[in-house]
């Protein structure tokens, strides 16, 4: 008997993007950050510098676990007046790897802000408490469970990765959050990027119903794209189309392009494995490096808050 899966057409081939040199790239990135930063923050130089400092620390903690890990095309990049951050993918991940590559950032920053400031406090030397108290403030707030930051790449590894409908509504919550706190605290950075987010969830919400549409049609959609067969390959790209209208507009184009560009949109639906290779232990040791991150500062300041005198003479 024949095979039903060779009725279909052969998918279409995705090329893998590869980058050889991504220093250049970050390079560049860094440049336009600093110039966005000067615009606006001219006369705090100082600051400014503690921030590249502090933010390439940390991202290259991301950067460098992503390596020991075989990620492929990794590459850091600075965004201007929000941030950086580091990408990199995997066909297969691992739980606990991804464990280690989010902890990988904060963890080493505030060993170093803490250290720094008890250094300072010793032998009262002004900037390495500034800088030790960026190291840490920024650390801090990234340790928030609140999604993009690490905290909240943590707390989804923890409570339940593959829920889309859980990380729609969590990240929905982190968007509110942030806008909040960047209206309390007039910080409109915080605000612009709690409405960046708010697209970031309109995205999950378009791929939770294509996923939710394939799982009431028993499609199979949590395996890498290498992997799909030309059938499954067919019949999410019928689910894609029929959910996406701008698609079924530039389907109608026919151009060169269309069937690569709808096997982007195909391969964005389906979801990488992840292989549950972490214990409770494990766990608990995360969630404790991640209390002790919270816990360390608080503590530094019960033990040298009223020691400040000589910081303002």
């Amino acid at each position: 008997m024949e095979d039903s899966s060779n009725l279909y057409p052969s998918k279409p081939k995705l090329k893998e993007r590869k980058t050889k040199n991504n220093w250049s790239v970050t390079l560049l990135s860094l440049v336009i950050f600093i110039l966005s930063f000067l615009v606006l923050f001219s006369d705090n130089i100082q600051f400014l510098v503690f921030l590249i400092v502090v933010l390439f620390i940390h991202e290259l903690g991301h950067f460098l676990f992503m390596k020991l890990f075989r990620y492929n095309n990794v590459r850091m990049m600075f965004v201007p007046l929000m941030g950086a951050f580091v990408q990199g993918a995997k066909k297969v991940y691992s739980q606990k790897e991804s464990f280690l590559v989010v902890l990988g950032g904060p963890v080493p920053g505030m060993i170093l802000g803490v250290v720094g400031a008890v250094f300072a406090f010793q032998y009262e030397i002004n900037w390495m408490l500034e800088l030790s108290a960026v190291f840490i403030l920024l650390n801090m707030i990234n340790l928030l469970p609140l999604d993009p930051l690490d905290g909240g790449q943590l707390f989804r590894l923890l409570v339940k990765y593959d829920h889309d409908l859980f990380l729609m509504i969590f990240s929905l919550i982190s968007s509110i959050v942030l806008i909040s706190m960047g209206y309390f605290i007039d910080s409109w950075p915080l605000i612009l990027f709690g409405f960046l987010m708010s697209f970031r969830v309109r995205s999950i919400q378009k791929r939770y119903q294509v996923r939710k549409t394939l799982k009431e049609q028993d499609i199979v959609y949590k395996l890498s794209y290498e992997e799909l067969s030309d059938m499954d390959y067919a019949r999410i790209r019928s689910v894609v189309i029929l959910q996406n209208p701008s698609l079924q507009k530039y389907k109608e184009l026919g151009n060169s392009n269309t069937d690569r560009v709808i096997a982007e949109h195909v391969n964005t639906v389906l979801e990488i494995p992840l292989v549950q290779d972490t214990g409770l232990f494990f766990k608990v040791i995360v969630v404790l490096f991640w209390l002790l991150c919270f816990a360390a500062p608080v503590y530094l300041f019960m033990e040298y808050g009223g020691r400040f005198g000589w910081y303002f003479i």
